[in-house]
């Protein structure tokens, strides 16, 4: 199958938000996994007086999450996808809050920024260059600044491969085939299987420059499936080319 990328991925997400939030409804557990990512970010005192990048926030479930776990910082989500961002802002939020469209490689620090932490939920395996954006993010973050990142990637077990493939033949795909978005859908289905498993992105986030990069597994049936990956940012650490 030929992934999607970019605007045409944009696109699709534009198409699939009128039934976006309802679909992740049905996955046990979605909102709590972003909560528990969003607090792995242990920012202190409820945020206050920091400044916090959701990174393709979507239709603001991360940016929920973001806001549960610390009530007191500035929030700044960014999307590439005008719908998605539609219903976002359609939601009730702080004034402390705020969105812009925009894709994530186009954010630099003359657009954006400095940022204390960065979250990015279910992103990075959409993206076509990774580590263009991953420097992006260090420039972004002030020095010491956290990052998380919530995505599906595999832990590498031919165990976990088979029983996301069953998933999205036997309720992803299919669920999204009655909205009329087959296409994402299926683009989520190859796009886990193709993206790096978790020790490959820990090392990714490694080579980027980052410290202490580590994976925690999310639990319950997305174990080995979803993971939360952190890091810092140290900026003495020079990057090194991906291996």
């Amino acid at each position: 199958m030929t992934l999607l990328h970019d605007h045409e991925l944009a696109g699709a997400f534009d198409h699939a938000s009128r039934t976006y939030d309802r679909l992740t409804a049905l996955n046990p557990g979605y909102r709590a996994d972003l909560l528990r990512s969003a607090r792995r970010l242990r920012l202190p005192d409820d945020g206050a007086g920091l400044h916090i990048l959701d990174l393709g926030c979507g239709t603001g479930a991360s940016t929920l999450a973001l806001l549960r776990a610390a009530p007191r910082a500035r929030i700044t989500g960014v999307d590439a996808s005008e719908g998605m961002l539609r219903r976002a802002l359609g939601k009730r939020w702080p004034e402390h809050v705020d969105f812009r469209h925009l894709p994530a490689e186009e954010l630099t620090p003359q657009t954006a920024g400095p940022f204390d932490a960065v979250f990015a939920a279910y992103l990075f395996r959409n993206l076509t260059e990774p580590d263009r954006v991953l420097a992006n993010v260090r420039a972004l973050l002030r020095p010491g600044g956290r990052l998380a990142v919530h995505e599906y990637s595999l832990s590498g077990s031919a165990v976990h491969r088979a029983l996301w493939t069953a998933v999205c033949q036997g309720v992803i795909v299919p669920a999204g085939t009655l909205g009329g978005d087959r296409a994402l859908y299926r683009h989520l289905w190859h796009s886990v299987l193709d993206f790096d498993t978790a020790p490959a992105f820990t090392r990714r986030l490694a080579h980027a420059g980052f410290r202490d990069a580590r994976a925690v597994p999310v639990a319950g049936w997305q174990t080995g499936i979803v993971h939360t990956f952190v890091a810092r940012n140290d900026p003495h650490t020079p990057s090194t080319p991906p291996r």
